[in-house]
């Protein structure tokens, strides 16, 4: 029977389970990628688990997130990592080095390989063949133990691309047309495969580009054959031997099909603040901005860098506008160095930071209230930028640089000049000194882990009660997101190490006094929500924080995929309305009631919930598999774990 690609690489790593979407798989996973955003948590959760060694290939801990020290916070959590890296067996990519999407990319990415990181974006590293998932850092902890990764198995989207991108589009445009089409959950429950004519123009970068903005539509992943492109991205990074060629069967059906017109594609953007707002970038021309940022791990390659400083040589930025570079890798800043191209962005007026995410989670570059701010970065959720009120636009480096020349939106085919021709280095720099390999086991093993005062243990938490009565502390609307339950940012993330402080600032942005009114209802409470709950990031720290606030079910309209595993994780009850009108029903401080929750779960799909303050009844359901129900009544995974002999 001809499989697609997606299917081979799940089949090729099968543990339990059968390709049937919606039933439960057990995958096994070569390779795990960690943040310092994130990562702390899961070396918190390994030492809890009592792991000795990383049982993966390879297993990287990068720090890309937290590069700011305006304190000595940040430099605490890098000495955490550090050390935990030598004691658990893992890569250290110290600060500097590169965001960890394009650097993994560069380093160690491998066709046909499983991976799964406590970052969305981890489904980028699908440009190069590879099967990567993005999950709760939670999920990485027990990969990186030895343990495969269980999902409900996803339908197949495939996506046929023919034609040849025109010039001034790029490969952020394919990307931002999937949103116009489908929207930020158009992708829940799938595998995006792409595939067809159009991918002989598209380089392993524009993948990436492609790949990683996946994550925005709400899908599992998305993958890419294993190409000639793939081999030409390999041997200038001097790693050809990782090659293997990859494809779907030239007969392969398909869950969901879809095509996609390379040619007929035009400059788009997507407008504040959602990444599926998208509209052509003529539409909104003559707008004013004041922020250009190009980087983070949207637009990682180096071409996206290059054709932005082609575009703008000779040329000075305009006046009002602030023009950032991040570069995204150690290796790809010392190339556009190399090329001169660093030059030419210096003159027109960039400022050039370090290699890292930045901007895009909050650390830095915050843009001015009621000014427009461009970035080629993947998402703008409010506040994400770390501006409260903020309005950040998604586009690509063409366009980027475009309006940092005239202080205006700009389509940049109206620039009056040609679309530049770029000659690529055929050798990567392939700087690998920032890279700290593990240590040998019986070192590895005297390794003691270096932790400041802003380094706290992991809360325990406390089964879950057979009846539940709680008031609802919060109700929020549609695509709420990770960003606005635990907000990134200069002032909180330096506290992800630090629960008991990151706390204070849980759906701050939703509610300011969410705290406070937590805290006030020791017993616990239930928090309301609509379509997609809990968006974006895969940040574990959006449900660990509600929960150590006495979170202890929330019932909504339906989930993002990522954080619904980690409310479960952590003991939350996730909940759907199986009417969604019942939504409406509920006010704040409603008093709702589960009774024989813990038997109503292990026996069944649906319950009911009643709401003794208006004296009406709702019947809910939940996708839980038994061993998350296992998990849920233990009150989460790592209780549950430690009680096991």
């Amino acid at each position: 029977m001809a499989r697609t690609l997606a299917h081979k690489l799940i089949a090729s790593h099968l543990v339990d389970g059968d390709l049937t979407p919606g039933s439960e798989v057990a995958i096994a996973i070569d390779q795990t990628l960690t943040q310092d955003a994130t990562g702390t948590l899961v070396m918190q959760e390994l030492e809890a688990l009592g792991l000795t060694r990383a049982r993966t290939e390879t297993s990287v801990q990068y720090v890309d997130h937290n590069l700011l020290q305006a304190d000595e916070k940040n430099a605490e959590d890098h000495n955490f990592l550090r050390s935990a890296s030598q004691r658990f067996g893992a890569w250290f990519s110290k600060p500097g080095n590169g965001v960890s999407h394009p650097t993994h990319m560069q380093r160690f990415g491998v066709p046909g390989k499983t991976m799964v990181g406590s970052d969305s974006h981890t489904c980028a590293a699908g440009s190069l063949g590879m099967l990567a998932i993005g999950v709760g850092g939670l999920e990485v902890a027990l990969a990186i133990a030895g343990h495969p990764l269980r999902v409900r198995m996803p339908e197949i989207w495939g996506v046929r691309l023919t034609g040849e991108l025109p010039p001034w589009v790029s490969a952020k445009d394919v990307i931002l047309e999937m949103l116009r089409r489908h929207g930020v959950s158009g992708g829940i429950g799938r595998i995006i495969e792409y595939h067809g004519p159009g991918l002989s123009g598209l380089s392993a970068m524009d993948r990436h580009v492609i790949a990683n903005m996946g994550a925005e539509l709400g899908a599992t992943t998305s993958v890419f054959p294993s190409d000639s492109a793939v081999r030409d991205f390999l041997r200038a990074e001097g790693r050809e031997d990782d090659f293997e060629p990859l494809a779907a069967d030239a007969d392969a059906t398909y869950d969901v099909e879809d095509h996609l017109d390379l040619s007929a594609l035009e400059p788009l953007i997507a407008r504040p603040s959602a990444p599926d707002n998208v509209v052509p970038v003529h539409e909104v021309a003559g707008t004013d901005i004041s922020q250009v940022v190009i980087g983070s791990s949207a637009n990682p390659g180096l071409r996206d860098f290059a054709i932005a400083a082609a575009i703008v040589r000779g040329r000075q930025t305009d006046h009002a506008v602030s023009f950032d570079i991040n570069p995204t890798s150690r290796e790809i800043l010392e190339d556009l160095t190399r090329m001169g191209a660093t030059f030419d962005l210096i003159a027109a007026g960039a400022r050039i930071h370090q290699a890292g995410c930045m901007g895009c989670i909050g650390m830095g570059q915050a843009p001015a209230v009621g000014q427009n701010s461009l970035r080629t970065f993947p998402r703008n959720f409010p506040g994400r930028s770390g501006t409260r009120e903020d309005s950040v636009w998604l586009c690509s480096p063409e366009t980027a640089a475009a309006a940092a020349l005239t202080g205006v939106i700009t389509d940049p085919r109206e620039l009056g000049q040609d679309y530049p021709e770029l000659a690529l280095p055929e050798k990567a720099s392939m700087n690998t000194a920032m890279l700290v390999p593990p240590l040998p086991e019986e070192q590895a093993r005297a390794v003691e882990l270096i932790k400041g005062p802003n380094i706290t243990a992991l809360p325990d938490f406390q089964q879950l009660p057979d009846e539940l009565s709680a008031p609802v502390l919060l109700k929020t609307g549609d695509d709420i997101s990770t960003d606005e339950i635990s907000p990134a940012g200069a002032e909180a993330l330096p506290l992800r190490s630090n629960i008991p402080a990151l706390a204070e600032f849980t759906f701050t942005r939703v509610s300011p006094d969410y705290p406070r009114r937590a805290r006030d209802h020791p017993d616990g409470h239930i928090v309301v929500g609509g379509h997609n709950y809990g968006q974006g990031s895969s940040r574990e720290h959006a449900a660990i924080t509600p929960r150590y606030l006495g979170l202890r079910a929330v019932i909504a309209k339906s989930f993002a995929r990522i954080h619904w595993q980690n409310l479960a994780n952590f003991g939350i009850v996730p909940l759907e309305f199986t009417d969604p009108e019942d939504y409406a029903d509920i006010r704040l401080d409603d008093t709702l009631v589960l009774e024989d929750l813990r038997e109503a779960l292990a026996t069944g799909t649906e319950l009911d919930v009643h709401n003794t303050t208006r004296d009406h009844t709702y019947r809910v359901r939940h996708r839980l598999s038994p061993k998350q129900v296992e998990a849920v009544v233990a009150g989460g995974v790592i209780p549950l774990l430690a009680s096991q002999p």
